[in-house]
């Protein structure tokens, strides 16, 4: 194996200390010998974890240093502000992020709306990416991480900072319109990890045509407002019959690692499914938002009745 390039080292603030914004925190803290401030969310649970341990531990004991705080410092000249918050729950964060002294913002979600959030905090400062990597917290806080396929990165310099810290990553020259095109496919998979957590197996094939129909009205979505579907691969699943997306989301919701990962998303899921709607409606496209639907996971059951009667 080739070693990994050696780069200077930069001041990183991740926003946003769960699963992936401590696999990101804990590479370029340890591998990249960065000088990294992990920020969580002011009194939680995770925030007091992370002081505890004077950053990320791993499972294996292995510890990344990192600061840590409740809130971005605005006056600290980062080289690179790493957001890893959802798009849901990105809105209260964003004066801040617009505010600061940050020289790039890299976010780092699903999102739909890339365009909205370069102009929230600068286009000129504002880069994106699509991580894969798999990452879970246990109930300590420390860090379980493997490797998935290469993370997604708009800007060369951040890929090569990645990969020197460990982290695979490639180019994406168009990184805004393959976010956008990712959504529908993003929300059939966390919906049908849903619905197949729920069962504890596999999802009906009810549940699979109705996500899929959902997801080719996304795909659908993004043509009308005229866009091209990006990559490839997206764009032959938005030309296939629905029941070929189905057929491969009732195999998927067999594979219990899967669902097991992406069924904690459903909240994004249904948040990235109203942002689409909500573009429908704004273009006059009633029926894709109603199409659109499908897509979000179904409601919970309701709870059983109490046992015993009422005598």
């Amino acid at each position: 194996m080739s070693p990994l390039p050696t780069l200077p080292a930069f001041r990183i603030a991740v926003l946003g200390g769960g699963n992936i914004g401590s696999a990101f925190a804990f590479q370029l803290a340890r591998t990249g010998g960065h000088d990294v401030t992990v920020i969580a969310r002011p009194g939680s649970a995770r925030l007091e974890q992370l002081r505890r341990d004077g950053g990320i531990v791993n499972v294996g004991g292995e510890r990344a240093r990192a600061d840590v705080a409740d809130a971005l410092d605005l006056l600290v000249p980062y080289e690179l502000v790493i957001v890893t918050v959802p798009a849901h729950q990105l809105e209260p964060l964003l004066p801040a992020l617009r505010q600061c002294a940050a020289r790039t913002i890299l976010f780092m979600f699903n999102n739909f709306e890339p365009e909205r959030l370069a102009a929230a905090v600068g286009a000129q400062r504002c880069s994106f990416g699509m991580p894969f990597v798999q990452a879970k917290l246990n109930q300590a806080g420390w860090l379980r991480l493997s490797m998935g396929a290469k993370t997604r990165l708009g800007c060369q310099r951040w890929v090569d900072l990645f990969a020197a810290a460990g982290i695979p990553a490639v180019h994406e020259p168009d990184m805004p319109l393959w976010l956008r095109c990712h959504v529908p496919l993003c929300v059939a998979f966390e919906s049908i990890a849903v619905a197949a957590v729920r069962r504890d197996g596999g999802a009906t094939w009810a549940e699979a045509a109705r996500i899929a129909r959902g997801a080719k009205a996304g795909f659908s979505l993004i043509q009308a407002m005229g866009y091209r579907l990006h990559p490839s691969g997206k764009a032959r699943l938005g030309a296939y019959p629905h029941q070929v997306l189905a057929a491969m989301l009732w195999t998927m919701s067999r594979i219990r690692p899967f669902c097991e990962l992406l069924a904690s998303g459903e909240s994004e899921c249904r948040a990235l499914v109203e942002v689409m709607q909500a573009a429908a409606n704004g273009a006059t496209l009633p029926a894709l938002a109603a199409g659109l639907e499908g897509a979000k996971p179904a409601p919970p059951p309701p709870p059983p009745p109490p046992a015993g009667g009422n005598g």
